[in-house]
């Protein structure tokens, strides 16, 4: 990598260290001030919507990982997020106590693994990539000789 690229990377590390720490406050103001509950225009709307977006978002990292594609690592890295936040809020807005150990026992079960396989999917990705690359290499090197 050359100097600028590297600089701008490290320059934007610093933009959200400071857009991090600029929302701490802002989090505990939140948690201060809002209101336990709230009724929501379009909930089902707002539902649907993510759990199509995560839908996408498994199909497409099954996808890379069939193809050990080099999109695999952000596809999978995104996924994972998917899955916790699906977890989350599956969990804190449970209406009723039966609701919410369904939920529970669905981010136990389901939910979080799948985000940790994502995870591992994630950091591996690279590495994956680069050994299809490498016997893909090594292949065409044979059949060329």
């Amino acid at each position: 990598m050359s100097e600028g690229p590297a600089r701008s990377v490290v320059t934007l590390g610093w933009v959200f260290a400071v857009l991090a720490a600029l929302m701490a406050p802002w989090t505990a103001y939140l948690a201060v001030t809002l209101p336990a509950t709230h009724q929501a225009a379009h909930y089902d709307l707002a539902w649907t919507g993510f759990d199509i977006g995560l839908l996408v978002a498994l199909a497409l990292t099954g996808w890379a990982a069939v193809r050990t594609s080099r999109w695999l690592p952000a596809l999978a890295g995104g996924t994972a997020a998917m899955l916790v936040v699906d977890g989350w809020f599956d969990t804190v807005t449970a209406s009723t106590a039966d609701e919410r150990w369904v939920a529970v026992g669905m981010a136990v079960l389901v939910e979080l693994p799948l985000a940790g396989l994502c995870g591992w999917l994630a950091v591996d990705g690279q590495h994956l990539f680069e050994r299809r690359v490498r016997l893909s290499m090594r292949h065409r090197g044979r059949a060329a000789g």
